[in-house]
């Protein structure tokens, strides 16, 4: 064992002190101390999730793992799914564990994605709308469309939880009582970003096309079905290694993504867990949300549909010239 090398809760650890990516600004080791310092609260919302992760290998780019390794330990929880993605069957990661933590880690598995419903359970765990920023825009307008969206949920007796991405947006998750579908949740998710964009159609939009939005918040109502969402307390693969971190509706105006780092989140954190204090308990959503979603086409799907619309006229418009 080398001298960056060790052991730790039954996990051998190597190449502690390299780089943990370029222009990181921090090590593998840092990473490490991370997720075992927050572990107590990032494995909630990881538990028994199907994980995909980001991992960066020295001198390559980043890349989505789905699938274990082959040479992934036995001691690591697994499940067994069909990825309609991949048209395959995955077997995925479960993460219930420090030492299963601190082995991702040391893969360096940088961000954590966990599926949005739990092992054995019909339907998604949350709500979840993302808002994404136009380029070089201050995090503020973010905050801005994240109280749109409070708003939203509040007309139809809903609330929900704030946290950065880790990156340049925010995300809003509405706890759900089990039971509830898929299709269900993806139609009240559609129908709460329309409501939030009618707030302040100056400010946020819900054009799937990137240049449709023409400068304005983008209220991603797609993180439905198989999709996924960096988990709260989950590094992100950008300079300084940002985290995904809660905030308080009354804070938010006073924060921004790079106040919360693998190296100043522990700190921050103490022996509390914000998130579990902001979450709100599981709620139901009304039925007369989820049928105004089933009116509102599916983004991605129209967005397809207008893309080769848009091609044709293109070609058309070329063809008469």
């Amino acid at each position: 064992m080398s001298a960056s090398d060790e052991e730790r809760h039954g996990v051998r650890l190597t190449h502690l002190d390299q780089e943990l990516f370029s222009g990181a600004g921090v090590s593998k080791r840092d990473l490490v101390d991370y997720l075992d310092a927050v572990a107590d609260r990032v494995l909630p919302a990881l538990a028994d999730r199907p994980l995909s992760v980001m991992r960066v290998l020295r001198g390559q780019e980043a890349f989505m793992q789905k699938n274990l390794p082959k040479y992934t330990p036995e001691w690591v929880p697994r499940t067994r799914m069909w990825a309609e993605s991949s048209r395959r069957t995955v077997t995925y990661g479960l993460c219930n564990d420090r030492r299963t933590l601190l082995w991702f880690g040391n893969q360096r598995a940088v961000e954590l994605h966990p599926a949005l419903t739990r092992v054995g359970q019909d339907g998604p765990a949350e709500l979840i709308m993302d808002l994404d920023p136009p380029e070089g825009a201050p995090f503020g307008v973010a905050v801005a469309a994240a109280r749109l969206v409070r708003q939203a949920l509040a007309d139809v007796g809903l609330s929900g939880a704030l946290k950065t991405s880790g990156a340049k947006g925010v995300h809003v998750f509405v706890p759900l009582a089990a039971g509830q579908s898929f299709v269900d949740v993806a139609a009240a998710t559609r129908a709460v970003g329309v409501r939030a964009e009618r707030l302040d159609p100056d400010l946020a939009t819900t054009a799937f096309i990137r240049e449709d939005r023409h400068g304005k918040v983008f209220l991603d109502s797609t993180r439905a079905g198989g999709a996924t969402v960096a988990a709260v307390y989950s590094p992100r693969i950008r300079p300084g290694a940002p985290v995904s971190f809660p905030v308080r509706w009354a804070d938010a105006d006073a924060v921004m993504p790079t106040d919360f780092t693998v190296r100043t989140a522990p700190g921050l954190l103490g022996d509390t867990d914000p998130w579990a204090e902001e979450l709100p308990a599981p709620q139901q959503l009304p039925a007369d949300l989820v049928a105004e979603g089933y009116t509102i086409p599916v983004a991605r799907v129209a967005a397809m549909h207008e893309g080769k619309r848009r091609a044709k006229a293109r070609r058309e418009s070329s063809a008469d010239e």
